[in-house]
């Protein structure tokens, strides 16, 4: 028996969230390039996380250097453009600063300080891959659909996060992805994708129709 898989049609309100977010980050790493004091400021310190509140925020419009800047955006713009018309523009901005405050946190038992993008970019990559499992797309160089993917991605922060690589907070990364897929999970129902049943059209539907159409 044929099998169709739709999506919820319900039309979405949408604002472009993932590409004004993309364009603060931009200009935000401009003034880091241009006053290095504001990276200072507004980075996640884990010996301050508890006075300086704001910075679970603010860390995720900071960014390291041109190359991590450039493939968070990158991912951002795709992926989050992707998951805002899938679920609105008010979910996407729960997805996006939930995972990136959470990242925050579980990255306070394991580094001094943290910043960037990554955290609620890896949440929205782990609310599509429940989602929209079966969309294709390229890692390593190789198609492969959204769940896959996804669990490729934990599976190098895990082995990323055991063998203490410096230079990537894995473990904000798990956070990040984690929450995003439990969303995903709650809000499924609604957003993901629908499998419909195609009743096999009979000699007496075709019958039917040629008598009203021929």
């Amino acid at each position: 028996m044929p099998i169709v898989y739709t999506v919820n049609a319900r039309p979405q309100q949408s604002y472009p969230y993932s590409l004004i977010f993309v364009g603060i980050c931009v200009v935000v790493f401009i003034f880091q390039a241009l006053f290095p004091i504001i990276t200072d400021l507004f980075v996640l310190r884990s010996q301050s996380a508890l006075v300086t509140p704001w910075t679970f925020i603010t860390s995720m419009f900071l960014h390291g250097g041109f190359a991590h800047l450039f493939f968070n955006m990158f991912a951002l713009a795709i992926f989050g453009t992707i998951l805002e018309k899938i679920i609105g523009s008010r979910r996407f901005l729960t997805v996006y600063f939930a995972a990136g405050i959470i990242a925050g946190i579980a990255s306070l038992p394991f580094y001094s300080a943290v910043l960037g993008a990554s955290g609620a970019i890896m949440g929205v990559l782990g609310c599509l891959a429940i989602l929209r499992p079966r969309m294709t797309v390229w890692m390593m160089y190789a198609p492969m659909p959204m769940i896959v993917a996804a669990g490729f991605w934990i599976l190098l922060d895990l082995a990323g996060f055991f063998s203490g690589a410096g230079g990537i907070a894995n473990a904000a990364h798990l956070g990040g992805i984690f929450f995003g897929i439990g969303y995903g999970l709650w809000t499924r129902k609604n957003f993901g994708e629908r499998r419909k049943i195609i009743r096999p059209v009979s000699d007496r539907d075709l019958d039917d129709w040629e008598v009203k159409y021929m």
